[in-house]
């Protein structure tokens, strides 16, 4: 099979990230790329296929979804067909944040690119074989159903991060997706064995509009005492908790920076944020029984130099040490971006900032199920 032309759509809780690839089968090579507030779908997508019409861009082969919940049968990408369809329908109670938004990129794709296929790759697929030591949710036996475990998320991240090293990958890894959603996965020999975020993208780490994990208590006094009902509660602690709720004034890291210079709530929820990541990743450490690299990834990961210096210092217990001119060198703004090794050279273990490549492997796993397809006889 020769190169492939495939456009990959990744829509997140508060971005639509769009490109258009050429892959090889040892190689993907970026044609355009694009990032816009998630709301803007309609009108993004538009401009996309009118981009792809009016310009010399080839014709598609394939365009790719990112899907962040597929449920218990859909971890591995798939062709999207009509069953599929119901099936990511079915799975929107598991991330109402971000299935409905992506459901619509797929309704618009199939109806502006009808002979093209649509290939699915899910989020939850790099988490799939977790030991039963962290799938299984600590609740009773009659209320264990297959869909109730631990999923994990942010899986095509923490896979372009573990192909990036090849075969340098090291044997005990943390990667810290930090962006507005969060979580921390523990990888041992390029397997995942525990992440923080489990049935839903709700749980985990403080997020910026999410609550992360919470005392299941706090849900029901809401619901017995302030007579909260499902639908209020969802919308609080997927919308209105997190940062935003803690801080009053945004969700948003880079906004919270410039309030904490006056507003005391802003201060405490950026080191609510920091102390959150950093009990995840010791949790991590003592999961993995120590660390060779610790991966700072997604937008906050890769571009705030503050977030990354409060979290590892919450580390320095463990011997894990910041070289202040590779984590933000002199001169430079407080939020940018930097890519590789951040550690002083007496650090417990290397700490680097890589990019999150969502995106390449979206097309790089559409592409090799084209091939798959290709080769199949029947």
């Amino acid at each position: 099979m020769s190169a492939s032309i495939i456009l990959t759509l990744n829509s997140g809780s508060s971005s639509l990230k769009c490109g258009v690839h050429r892959v090889h089968a040892s190689r993907c090579e970026t044609m355009f790329a694009d990032t816009v507030a998630a709301d803007d779908g309609q009108r993004t997508f538009d401009a996309i296929a009118r981009r792809i019409r009016e310009s010399s861009l080839p014709a598609l082969d394939a365009i790719g979804h990112r899907i962040v919940h597929g449920g218990t049968s859909l971890r591995q990408p798939c062709r999207i067909d009509d069953a599929v369809l119901r099936q990511l329908e079915n799975a929107t109670a598991f991330a109402p944040l971000h299935l409905p938004s992506a459901l619509t990129l797929i309704r618009m794709s199939r109806a502006r690119f009808p002979r093209v296929p649509q290939v699915a790759c899910f989020d939850t697929g790099f988490h799939a074989d977790l030991p039963d030591l962290a799938r299984v949710l600590p609740i009773a036996r009659e209320l264990r159903r297959d869909e109730l475990q631990r999923y994990g998320f942010h899986g095509l991240s923490c896979e372009s991060i573990t192909q990036q090293f090849g075969t340098n990958l090291p044997q005990r890894l943390i990667i810290a997706h930090l962006g507005n959603g969060a979580s921390i996965t523990a990888v041992r020999n390029g397997r995942s064995i525990d992440t923080s975020m489990g049935l839903t993208p709700t749980g985990g780490i403080v997020m910026g509009t999410r609550s992360g994990d919470l005392d299941p208590g706090v849900m029901l006094y809401l619901m017995r005492v302030a007579k909260v009902d499902a639908v209020a509660l969802e919308a609080q602690l997927n919308h209105r908790s997190g940062l935003l709720g803690v801080s009053g004034v945004s969700g948003d890291l880079r906004q919270l920076h410039e309030a904490a210079v006056t507003n005391v709530d802003a201060q405490l929820a950026i080191r609510m944020f920091c102390q959150s990541a950093c009990k995840q990743i010791a949790a991590m450490i003592s999961v993995l029984d120590g660390v060779d690299l610790l991966v700072f990834t997604g937008g906050i990961g890769e571009n705030d130099g503050a977030v990354r210096a409060e979290i590892c210092r919450g580390l320095s217990w463990i011997g894990i040490r910041l070289d202040p001119a590779l984590n933000q060198p002199a001169g430079s703004p407080s939020n940018r971006t930097t890519v590789g090794p951040i550690h002083d050279p007496a650090s417990r273990c290397a700490v680097r900032v890589l990019a999150s490549q969502e995106d390449t492997q979206i097309a790089r796993h559409t592409f090799n199920l084209l091939k798959t397809a290709d080769a199949d006889p029947s």
